[in-house]
């Protein structure tokens, strides 16, 4: 007898809609400010877009930190000395939610009376996922029976009240030319703030002989207190050779704050 195996997808979803698998959950990050000993709470919307299959689902924990690249790294609950996953509890660990049906669940923290603010220690982090248990028949495919069930994530962020410093250092914007197609510009900065910074990338190529500039799109960043960060952009393919000179600029805070670097290279182009 030819045995059919079953495999289960779970699909980690970090954008607040995802509507194709069946699950959307927004907003996408929970920013909560308090100090020790105190409660905060704010909510979290779900919603099961299906037209004909209940959600069954759960709110779980786990950590998360960001490596050189803004990449997201999982960690289990409680691994990270920045974790606040032990902080937070959830109004409804268990539901279920019907065909076009929404819940808003309330999501609290509260902090220690012992967890006091450090410079070293500035700000905790974590992620709660909502699950999906009852995962829902795919296609068969090559003897295989496809049942898939997604989760999507809310990172959640906390510090402490008054302690905002949003701050970053450049540290080197080098041009890379790993071989005859791709071209590449690498800025590396330093997070030498106390909070996270969320922002945006704009960056400028000026061809010295034409004056020609050429911009591209914006790009958001996200990155977290002592996070030490590469952020690689493409060069334009359709880029004339050339001596070029770049400009980055990094915007962050509040205030719109601006860092700055320029670098002078020269452009090969394969003919």
């Amino acid at each position: 007898m030819k045995k059919i195996a079953t495999v289960l997808f779970f699909l980690l979803i970090s954008l607040s809609t995802f509507a194709q698998t069946g699950l959307s959950v927004g907003p996408p990050r929970l920013y909560f400010v308090s100090n020790s000993g105190q409660n905060q709470s704010l909510s979290v919307e779900v919603t099961n877009p299906s037209k004909d299959y209940t959600l069954e689902l759960a709110a779980s924990m786990e950590d998360w930190e960001y490596n050189e690249y803004g990449d997201n790294i999982l960690k289990p609950k409680g691994t990270l000395k920045t974790s606040c996953a032990n902080w937070v509890s959830v109004s409804e660990p268990f539901f279920a939610l019907k065909p076009g049906e929404s819940k808003r669940l309330q999501v609290n923290i509260m902090v220690p009376p012992n967890v006091v603010y450090q410079d070293s220690l500035p700000v905790h982090t974590a992620m709660l996922f909502i699950s999906q248990l009852n995962p829902k028949e795919g296609n068969q495919r090559e003897g295989a029976n496809i049942r898939i069930a997604v989760r999507s994530g809310v990172k959640i962020y906390h510090r402490f009240t008054g302690m905002d410093k949003p701050d970053l250092e450049i540290t080197d914007f080098k041009y890379l030319a790993p071989d005859s197609v791709n071209k590449y510009i690498e800025l590396s900065y330093d997070v030498t703030g106390n909070v996270w910074l969320e922002g945006q990338m704009r960056v400028e190529f000026i061809n010295q002989e034409t004056g020609k500039k050429t911009l591209l799109d914006n790009l958001a960043f996200y990155a977290l207190p002592g996070d030490h960060r590469k952020q690689y952009v493409q060069v334009p393919k359709d880029l004339a050779k050339g001596n070029y000179v770049a400009s980055a600029m990094l915007f962050y805070g509040n205030q719109q704050q601006v860092k700055a670097a320029e670098l002078e290279f020269k452009h090969e182009v394969s003919e």
